[in-house]
């Protein structure tokens, strides 16, 4: 089901209220500034119905910024929403005030297998209400930027943090859906909690856990609902119709989509005990400024 604003469409595992638990949320791609307030809006709503103080909040933001790469105006925005922590991926470097802030933007994460050398970190140690949260952001190889291989480096990076707490989460941007799902098996083999897909912006009707690991292919998007994937129609027509690079615009329409992911975690043990997708569809509120 369906309806405006608050209500969310999801598998029927329900989250448990459970001291020994937490939860994490994590959204798929934001898209320009449809998607940004829709997440805002999102959140300051179920604010009221449960306490996020103590969920730990995860978004890609790699489309945030006008559909490619995050300024850091927008960056200290999702911050002031009470995101905990942001992932990327081949759209990182897009915008190129990134340059200038990355190194101390704390909460942001760019791919890991990016060559050594590159700016930012692709993994972090996350600490909300005493909990510690590990969140690897990885960038795939197939049909995708050429990039290191991510396997033996994120096995690796696993056990690292396995050291100093057993939750960690996965945000694997990448094209191939065989990619995703191998490679995602792999990662359950060392005991990661959850891996969760992004790039493709359509929520796949996939989520599971594998060997304690909560899983999806694709968390999906968050924008503009009548457009393509959160892109303008028209632009993305005409770039089909004469494969001219035209440049693409966010779309804008009247209604706008959250796509998120909530995992519920055995805190001693890593394990995921529940998954579920939310879909959440929402009229379109008018804002000021041309920022996209």
């Amino acid at each position: 089901m369906v309806r405006r604003l608050s209500s969310c469409l999801h598998s029927e595992n329900e989250m448990s209220d459970n001291n020994s638990t937490v939860k994490i949320i994590f959204f798929g791609d934001i898209v320009g500034k449809p998607g940004r307030f829709a997440v805002r809006d999102f959140l300051q709503k179920i604010h009221t119905e449960t306490n996020l103080s103590t969920t730990f909040i995860v978004a890609n933001v790699e489309n945030a910024s006008h559909g490619f790469g995050l300024t850091e105006k927008n960056y200290n925005d999702f911050i002031e929403y009470g995101i905990d922590a942001m992932t990327c991926g081949n759209h990182i470097w897009d915008k190129k005030d990134i340059y200038t802030y990355i190194d101390r933007a704390d909460k942001l994460l760019r791919p890991i297998n990016y060559p050594q050398g590159t700016r930012g970190v692709g993994s972090k140690i996350f600490e909300k209400n005493g909990i510690k949260f590990g969140v690897i952001n990885v960038l795939g190889r197939v049909f995708m930027n050429l990039v290191d291989s991510p396997w033996e480096l994120v096995k690796e990076e696993i056990e690292r943090i396995k050291k100093e707490t057993p939750i960690i989460l996965i945000d694997f941007h990448a094209e191939a859906t065989a990619e995703k799902i191998c490679f995602a098996k792999y990662c359950s083999e060392f005991g990661v909690s959850a891996f969760l897909g992004t790039h493709t912006h359509v929520q796949t009707a996939d989520e599971m856990i594998i060997n304690g690991m909560a899983y999806i292919t694709d968390a999906g998007f968050c924008g503009a609902s009548d457009g393509v994937i959160g892109m303008d129609y028209n632009t993305s027509l005409a770039r089909f119709l004469t494969s001219i690079p035209e440049r693409y615009e966010v779309a804008e329409g009247k209604t706008t989509q959250i796509n998120a992911v909530e995992v519920e975690i055995d805190i001693t043990s890593g394990k995921a005990l529940n998954v579920k997708r939310v879909f959440c569809s929402t009229s379109k509120v008018e804002e000021k400024g041309n920022e996209n």
